[in-house]
């Protein structure tokens, strides 16, 4: 029984490394997840390491493909889209429904502002990257409802993938200024402000994105073949984010 509960925790770790490796933009669209070697770097079977994935999958992190693996999802546009709509409805609900901030909640969010500060100081983008997302996830954990942090986290894991496909510039100083405006409003108290300033926050961040631009389905060859990556649609995409390749495995 032992056993069983060791290795069930850790298919618990396999998905919640995944996940957070794409929170902090260390996974990218595209990304080969090889069952053999999570197998093995995990100390599980590669049965444990299937069910993560399906489990993953039906939170719309991975993808299989028929005779090649498991692959990290690399969202369509049209996929984009109603990922926002769905962040736009619960984020906004959410604020809606909190109480007043507790002196602890409001240093939990005074401290990861100013991070937000000193990664944009420091021009860490991968850094920026995961605390962008990471602002609303801790709002929806001082709400204290562990079912919307799940949904916070899964909806802001796959932003990001979307960010990295289909943001032309990191708009880094924009997003943390729509962060210090939500701040403001919970702090007044106002929670309906608050709810509306994250709506009008993702509509700017998805106006940002270039969403005609798509994926290089030829990237692994070309990656093999040495030559130079496809030449975007229009402007480039988010800049210092590798291209998603699915030559890429971990």
């Amino acid at each position: 029984m032992q056993d069983l509960h060791t290795e069930k925790t850790r298919q618990t770790n396999i998905e919640e490394a995944i996940v957070s490796g794409i929170l902090s933009a260390r996974i990218h669209p595209g990304t080969r997840l090889s069952e053999n070697q999570l197998a093995g770097l995990f100390g599980v079977s590669r049965t444990r390491v299937r069910e993560a994935m399906m489990r993953l999958e039906t939170r719309g992190i991975v993808h299989v493909s028929p005779r090649r693996g498991w692959f990290v999802v690399e969202p369509s546009a049209e996929e984009a889209m109603t990922v926002y709509a769905a962040r736009r409805v619960i984020e906004s609900g959410l604020l809606r429904s909190m109480r007043p901030l507790t002196e602890d909640g409001r240093q939990v969010l005074v401290a990861h502002l100013d991070e937000e500060k000193a990664a944009m100081a420091a021009g860490d983008r991968q850094r920026l990257t995961c605390l962008m997302g990471d602002f609303h996830i801790r709002i929806a954990e001082l709400c204290g409802n562990a079912v919307l942090i799940e949904m916070l986290r899964d909806l802001t894991a796959r932003t990001i993938l979307i960010s990295m496909l289909y943001q032309s510039e990191f708009h880094a100083a924009q997003s943390h200024q729509g962060h210090c405006r939500i701040f403001e409003a919970m702090v007044e108290g106002d929670f309906v402000k608050a709810a509306e300033l994250s709506i009008e926050h993702l509509d700017e961040v998805e106006t940002g994105l270039d969403l005609t631009a798509r994926p290089d389905p030829l990237s692994e060859l070309r990656i093999s073949l040495s030559l130079p990556p496809k030449n975007a649609p229009s402007t480039s995409r988010l800049s210092g984010a590798k291209q998603p390749a699915a030559s890429k495995e971990i």
